[in-house]
């Protein structure tokens, strides 16, 4: 029987720990990234690309990682008293984030192998060879873009939900997650 198959009352502090690094890292993204929709000289925009693709590499990591994470330890119930609906929602709600930060890692990728200049990550290899067709590259940029407003949407859904569930009902949902640096023992 595989610890997945076991039901926790708690995330793994290894799970805890990679969803606070992939926030940090989609927020630090997200500021680097807004700079793109202003006037920048080429050396900066290069410099901001590889910045964001350092961090989206990152971030493409840190979720790899997560997935593993979650196939191998599972996830606590929420709360029997939590509505029906609260928890259908909840569980699309993170399934929908998941599917989101992998369609903005493909589409990011996509996007620097199309791109018209190099994208080098932590300055030691390129996605591409700076030669990619701009047609291509605004096409699959366009679907970024989409995929990154979806992601900060849900993002704010998910803060909401997690200041609902401390602020207001109480259930101890969102201090699970809180206390990334130990985990309940199964009772």
């Amino acid at each position: 029987m595989t610890v997945a198959q076991v039901q926790r009352n708690d995330f793994a502090v290894g799970q805890k720990i990679i969803h606070w690094l992939m926030a940090i890292a989609i927020m630090l993204d997200l500021y680097i990234a807004q700079k793109f929709g202003g006037v920048m000289t080429e050396l900066d925009r290069f410099e901001s690309r590889s910045d964001h693709a350092t961090l989206g590499t990152i971030v493409a990591v840190l979720f790899c990682i997560r997935i593993y994470l979650r196939c191998k330890h599972g996830a606590p119930p929420l709360p029997s008293e939590m509505p029906g609906y609260q928890k259908l929602l909840a569980h699309a709600a993170h399934w929908l984030l998941y599917g989101l930060i992998g369609a903005l890692i493909a589409t990011g990728i996509l996007s620097a192998i199309n791109a018209d200049t190099l994208v080098t990550p932590f300055g030691l290899f390129a996605y591409g060879d700076g030669t990619g067709a701009e047609a291509t590259f605004l096409y699959i940029r366009g679907f970024h873009e989409l995929t990154t407003n979806l992601i900060i949407a849900l993002i704010g859904l998910h803060i909401v939900a997690a200041l609902y569930h401390m602020i207001i009902v109480r259930d101890g949902v969102t201090g699970r997650m809180l206390k990334f640096w130990k985990s309940e023992k199964q009772g």
